[in-house]
């Protein structure tokens, strides 16, 4: 685990004037300390950094958080974080306010009542520049996924159902090394491409039916996310069409990826593109996300972004303009990309030229 990580929460508790900051949010546990189990709490200071847990974990802990005192609990866990950090003497202690519970909140502040515990951060903006280790952790992910994909274009044909194409996705995947899905595996064929989140069905996948893929592998936690979208048999001019709009779209923002990059204005070209194929009131989310131990992390490229908001090197991000037409069907392309000191790299390298199966 990089030492760095846990400077920039100590730096963190210096600007925000607490003692200590109890850590609960699980891909928070495994960013700040290494460790992988659930049923913890970490205890950070400037001088201190226990990890605390119960006996199921405490050898695992010793090995996956060196830079962390172990300390096993066995009358509870919150009970026990309160007395690490009555012990430590702290006065003013901070809590993740986007995921510890109200009732555990509740039972330490009744526990310590002479502590101040109103400080709720939010410390998910410390993992948006990936270190080395976990660039290469999601580069790992990246060529998974893409080994995937070099499978399930010889195995979809007319006849197989979606499900049976998630199911060949995530087997392959695993195969190659995946934890598991980084998400619930998105394939939607035929018409029920208009819905960007069409996660597999039943459905029988016919002869010229578009077939979208969202899905990715997880590998020692970090995510991938990949989309393709292949014809079965040969593609129709208005779907020729369609796709080379989004394939456009996509080669566009790729290119306007990089350090310094406003996250507003590479998704306002995205759409302003997709407008002179009169497709843009079908683009309806947002062109991208950042991804790493979850797969939508912040920065984002999205409407919703601020003028300020601009990507940095070591930032992930997503490239996935898509097109929705309801009773006609959809599509969606999209790559892993990373931020560099000087553009961008797509980590997701699969083809996105138009593949038409079967011809």
């Amino acid at each position: 685990m990089n030492p760095n990580r846990l400077e920039a929460l100590r730096a963190l508790l210096a600007r925000e004037g607490l003692d200590a900051v109890v850590v609960t949010k699980y891909v928070n546990l495994h960013y700040f300390s290494g460790f992988r189990g659930d049923d913890t709490t970490l205890v950070v200071t400037q001088d201190h950094a226990l990890l605390i847990t119960d006996n199921r974990y405490t050898e695992q802990a010793q090995k996956q958080a060196p830079l962390y005192e172990i300390v096993e609990q066995k009358g509870g866990l919150l009970k026990k974080t309160a007395e690490c950090l009555e012990k430590l003497g702290c006065q003013k202690v901070g809590f993740e306010g986007n995921a510890m519970l109200y009732n555990d909140h509740a039972a330490l502040a009744a526990i310590l009542p002479d502590v101040d515990f109103s400080k709720a951060l939010t410390l998910d903006a410390l993992r948006a520049v990936k270190d080395a280790e976990e660039i290469g952790c999601i580069r790992r992910a990246c060529e998974i996924a893409d080994k995937a994909f070099s499978d399930i274009v010889t195995f979809i044909r007319p006849g197989r159902t979606e499900i049976e194409v998630a199911a060949r996705l995530e087997q392959v995947m695993r195969a190659a090394g995946s934890e598991k899905p980084s998400f619930d595996t998105i394939v939607a064929s035929g018409l029920r491409g208009s819905m960007p989140h069409g996660t597999a069905t039943e459905k029988v996948i016919e002869e010229g039916d578009f077939v979208t893929m969202d899905y990715g592998a997880k590998f020692q936690g970090y995510c991938s996310d990949i989309t393709r979208t292949v014809c079965v048999g040969h593609a129709t001019p208005r779907q020729r069409e369609v796709y080379e709009a989004v394939l456009g779209t996509q080669k566009l923002v790729l290119s306007l990826i990089g350090p310094h990059k406003s996250c507003l204005a590479i998704d306002t070209a995205s759409r302003e593109y997709l407008a002179r194929y009169d497709l843009a009131k079908y683009f309806g989310h947002g062109l991208g996300h950042s991804l790493g131990l979850e797969i939508h992390e912040s920065p984002r490229l999205s409407r919703s972004c601020a003028p300020e908001d601009v990507l940095v090197p070591g930032n992930l991000i997503t490239d996935e303009p898509g097109v929705y037409l309801p009773g006609w069907g959809g599509l969606r392309i999209e790559d892993t990309v990373l931020v560099t000191e000087t553009g961008c790299e797509r980590l997701t390298k699969s083809d996105k030229s138009l593949l038409e199966l079967g011809c």
